[in-house]
């Protein structure tokens, strides 16, 4: 009697356990390289993106979603975290996370430790050494690791074309032949850019997947038939790479546009009243060899190689999108839509051309800014939110949206209650920062040297910008006095939406500029 009471017992918590399983969501995290909210559901319809625009009308668009820090480690290392820039240690591109937060999570780490095959590809862990293995359930897909299209090998520094790659190959035989060789990022690709073969743009008629990013689509759907045939729980990340330089669409998706109906940033001086630091040289795009002969002494590119980046930035988002919408459709021809969280967003923004800026690298509008839609079959979507919110809110947000408990030690909100339309605002700001004065990095010597001592603090509500440049050791700041503030910038979108001019010293914003300084001291980076 005990033995088949026990057996009960047993079935009956097997059949809990499988009900508990089976409540869980699935989630596919998109990634999206150097993504500024340049698409048609957000307002412009001049670019091309009917599958990113399917997904936001069956989801929820956060129309005012902000980057912690505009670059590429910093902000992932935050989002990925939950946690600020000040508390995970990172403000540029060589710091590693366990290097400087060996104990903390991230969000595939924590959906691993709570039952998820965690899998990921592509640009994910920008940051993390090896791709941070603990956070995966299987070893990381790399560049390396993808099948790319018939008769197309890995592309060479990212460009498919035959004298790329025969250049390339030779320059890594001469490294194998010298162990002793500089195989740093900055040496190798010197020498390209000194071959003249390290261009901003390359077009040609090639298939989807004979770039990463078309390869990684076909990947993706090939876990997911693996996923759907096993039964498993999954977190899916899938980090796409462009557009990040250099815009090396197939030629198909530059044929989706007209270079000469392009229009350039409107406004391309700094901004009246904004001080130098605000700004920088746009290194990024001085990196490939047909930049700086197409520059004048200020900086500023000419208006054909302008039209040439933006039409390449246009072309690579359509890419993009083409490869979400074969993921979409294969969720949807599957029936995996019906079990599957979908969040998708840029890890920031990207100027091009406006303030004379490219790039990222600033705490401007155009770089912070970034698109956020979350869909979810336990959600009515089909609406927009203007409210601020913050990538770090998606830690906790897609913990609620997949069913499991969210750590309570993070420093975003989840977004649920918007999502779920009980709310339509829950912050009143968000927080953005860029480093300025430092041109060392802190992996290179150990430590910032004495020199970096100025960081730009940007609180963004619904109306204003209010920037705060910060004087200070900021390793360790936790708080800052009133004489730290050395220069202030604060811009008012209402009546000047390309931030043309700053009101700091306009005394009849004191107020406004007084409120968000406070907003700004209610963050406690070491929290």
């Amino acid at each position: 009697m005990k033995f088949f009471l026990k057996s009960f017992l047993f079935l009956i918590l097997c059949g809990c356990q499988k009900s508990i399983e089976k409540d869980k969501r699935n989630v596919l995290f998109i990634i999206v390289d150097d993504l500024k909210p340049l698409l048609g559901s957000y307002g412009y319809p001049e670019i091309i993106s009917p599958n990113i625009d399917r997904l936001a009308s069956d989801g929820v668009l956060f129309s005012k979603a902000y980057a912690q820090q505009a670059i590429c480690t910093a902000s992932r290392m935050s989002f990925l975290t939950g946690k600020r820039p000040d508390y995970t240690k990172i403000w540029d591109l060589q710091t590693k996370l366990r290097d400087v937060r060996p104990e903390i999570k991230t969000i595939p780490q924590y959906f691993k430790e709570n039952g998820y095959q965690s899998v990921g590809m592509g640009k994910v862990m920008h940051g993390a050494k090896d791709n941070d293995p603990i956070s995966w359930t299987m070893p990381f897909i790399t560049n390396e690791n993808f099948k790319y299209a018939d008769g197309y090998k890995m592309p060479a520094n990212l460009y498919q074309s035959p004298e790329i790659h025969k250049k390339w190959d030779s320059l890594q035989r001469a490294l194998d032949e010298n162990p002793s060789a500089d195989r740093g990022w900055f040496a190798v690709n010197s020498v390209m850019k000194s071959s003249n073969l390290r261009p901003l743009t390359e077009s040609l008629d090639v298939p989807d997947d004979a770039y990463a990013d078309g390869a990684s689509a076909l990947k993706t759907i090939e876990l997911l038939k693996d996923f759907n045939d096993k039964k498993d729980n999954f977190f899916l990340t899938v980090g796409f790479q462009k557009p990040h330089l250099p815009f090396t669409p197939p030629k198909r998706y530059w044929d989706m546009y007209d270079r000469e109906k392009i229009n350039l940033a409107k406004f391309q001086k700094k901004s009246e009243g904004s001080p130098n630091e605000a700004y920088h040289f746009s290194g990024e795009l001085r990196n490939y060899h047909d930049t700086e002969p197409n520059m004048d002494k200020n900086g500023i590119l000419n208006d054909k190689k302008q039209k040439e980046v933006i039409h390449g930035y246009m072309a690579s988002v359509s890419y993009i999108d083409a490869q979400v919408g074969k993921i979409l459709d294969y969720l949807d021809s599957s029936g995996m839509s019906e079990n599957t969280v979908i969040v998708f967003f840029g890890d920031h923004g990207w100027h091009l051309g406006d303030h004379g800026l490219w790039n990222k690298h600033s705490n401007f509008e155009e770089a912070t800014r970034t698109p956020l839609i979350f869909k979810s079959p336990d959600i009515k979507g089909g609406f927009k939110n203007n409210s601020p919110v913050e990538l770090i809110d998606i830690f906790p947000t897609i913990c609620k949206l997949a069913g499991i408990p969210a750590p309570d030690y993070l420093d975003g909100i989840s977004l649920f209650p918007i999502l779920n339309r009980d709310s339509q605002n829950l912050k009143k700001f968000a927080i953005s920062q860029y480093p300025r004065r430092c041109n060392v990095m802190r992996s290179i010597i150990g430590s910032y040297p004495d020199d970096c001592t100025l960081m730009g603090y940007a609180v963004r509500n619904d109306r204003y910008r209010y920037i705060a440049w910060v004087s200070g050791n900021f390793e360790e700041r936790v708080s800052f006095q009133d004489n730290e503030i050395l220069m202030e910038e604060l811009y008012d979108y209402e009546i000047d939406p390309l931030e043309t001019f700053s009101f700091a010293s306009d005394s009849s914003y004191n107020e406004i500029k007084d409120d968000m300084i406070r907003d700004l001291r209610s963050i406690v980076w070491s929290k």
